[in-house]
């Protein structure tokens, strides 16, 4: 990560303030403002910047949605291990993603505030956004049930981002056909949910639907909008397990 440089010096948090820029100092700690002089300049591009505000919010939002039912589960935190595991990250990253996932867990996490910093950092980049919030489904999802406040936490979050309910439970749909693809489980009806089409749709419509849903998750268009480098593998899961929804329509054609 280009970003990551700035974040050891411990003057990333400065650099973005709000909410976020906490995040990053409380990380920190006592590097925080080491060296950091109001009016300081700071070069860091944009692309940089988003990266950052997305590893960030990734992880300490990820915390808090494990956390809200009361208590995080060990599937949740195998979870969060294992996109931990996909990004391969060094054991710093990995200590740092964990801090913010630790904050996350707060009950003071300003959980708002986060999001609609994050929209703001992001210029507004929706498939990137949209690969946030799948994230943040699949951590709901990871015990195999998801709870009430878990799912009035998700619709939250898709509201400040831009999401309209029957979006966010098209990705529902999504994430959970993507466990059962993993799982070699993936039923006929599961793959229309994933594609988003009606049982019965013409080819033109699946192809249409299936090719849409592939630009939005495409890895190399995703690490261009700011996704970080390092969850590339993610995004190439993503497409692996549309294509296979797609090829089992295709099948049963």
């Amino acid at each position: 990560m280009a970003w990551w440089g700035t974040f050891l010096g411990g003057t990333l948090g400065f650099v973005f303030g709000g909410p976020i820029g906490a995040l990053i100092g409380a990380a920190v700690g006592g590097n925080f403002d080491r060296g950091v002089k109001m009016g300081d300049h700071i070069d860091m591009g944009d692309q940089e910047r988003v990266q950052a505000a997305f590893f960030t919010t990734t992880f300490s939002v990820m915390g808090h949605i494990a956390k809200a039912d009361g208590h995080v589960s060990p599937h949740e935190i195998t979870a969060a291990r294992d996109i931990m595991a996909q990004m391969q990250l060094s054991e710093e990253q990995r200590k740092a993603a964990v801090k913010f996932f630790d904050q996350g867990k707060s009950s003071d996490f300003p959980l708002e505030a986060v999001l609609h910093q994050f929209k703001k950092e992001c210029h507004r980049r929706r498939n990137l956004i949209q690969m946030f919030v799948e994230i943040q489904i699949a951590t709901a999802m990871a015990d195999g049930k998801m709870d009430a406040s878990e799912k009035r936490i998700l619709y939250t979050i898709g509201e400040i981002l831009g999401f309209s309910r029957s979006q966010i439970e098209h990705l529902f749909n999504i994430v959970s056909g993507a466990k059962a693809s993993v799982n070699d489980s993936l039923t006929l009806s599961q793959a229309y949910k994933i594609i988003g089409i009606e049982k019965g749709s013409s080819e033109a419509e699946i192809k249409k639907a299936y090719r849409r849903l592939m630009s939005q998750h495409h890895p190399d268009k995703l690490v261009a909008k700011g996704l970080p480098d390092e969850m590339i593998a993610l995004a190439t899961q993503k497409t692996q397990e549309i294509r296979k929804a797609y090829d089992l329509i295709k099948e049963s054609l």
